[in-house]
């Protein structure tokens, strides 16, 4: 009951899509950030991942949650796809690197297979015009393992930059699920694997 209202009150929160994110066109901001994968921690640049071809960034509220469990999932099991399209993905997310130690390498989630990347001020998402705010309420929310979440969220969002910094696409927003989220990035990206062919 705990997890379904926990999953009730996320999704409340994002009842509107967040219209002032960065749009088709515009030049993705550079960042470097601690990230981890497969539970080992790196520092992750844009500019180094963008050198090998385009890059979904999606910024998700918190890793133990679940509409962000269910798009890491999906993202884990269609990394192949992506990597086929010629296209890497960085989750990003107000999470503290310890926490996403563990969701990276965590087999149910990401699995591994792609890098989450710790944005514990927001200032990623706000060099990306996404909303980043506080749950309403004096208690501290708790993830689905019993965990208090002691950090802000930032608004499900992902960008589709392509090799020369440019947004191809930008989505969210609670119109759309985590699963079509995934599908409509792979899409993005697959036409523009396609274009180079």
């Amino acid at each position: 009951m705990k997890r379904l209202l926990l999953g009730l009150v996320i999704s409340g929160l994002f009842a509107l899509p967040a219209l002032a994110a960065l749009k088709e066109g515009d030049t993705a901001p550079d960042f470097s950030a601690q990230a981890s994968l497969a539970g080992k921690e790196f520092t992750f640049s844009l500019k180094k991942a963008l050198a090998k071809g385009p890059v979904v960034v999606y910024f998700y509220p918190s890793a133990y949650t679940q509409g962000c469990d269910t798009q890491a999932h999906t993202f884990a099991v269609n990394s192949d796809k992506f990597k086929a399209a010629g296209a890497s993905i960085i989750g990003v997310s107000e999470d503290s690197i310890k926490r996403l130690n563990d969701f990276s390498a965590d087999p149910s989630f990401c699995a591994g297979k792609f890098p989450t990347a710790s944005d514990a001020d927001g200032s990623i998402a706000k060099s990306f015009n996404v909303n980043v705010f506080t749950p309403p309420g004096d208690r501290k929310m708790k993830d689905v393992r019993g965990v208090e979440i002691d950090h802000a969220f930032a608004d499900r969002i992902t960008f589709v930059i392509t090799a020369d910094g440019k947004i191809a696409s930008t989505f969210g927003g609670r119109e759309l699920s985590p699963e079509k989220n995934v599908e409509q990035a792979l899409a993005t990206v697959q036409q523009l694997s396609a274009k180079k062919s």
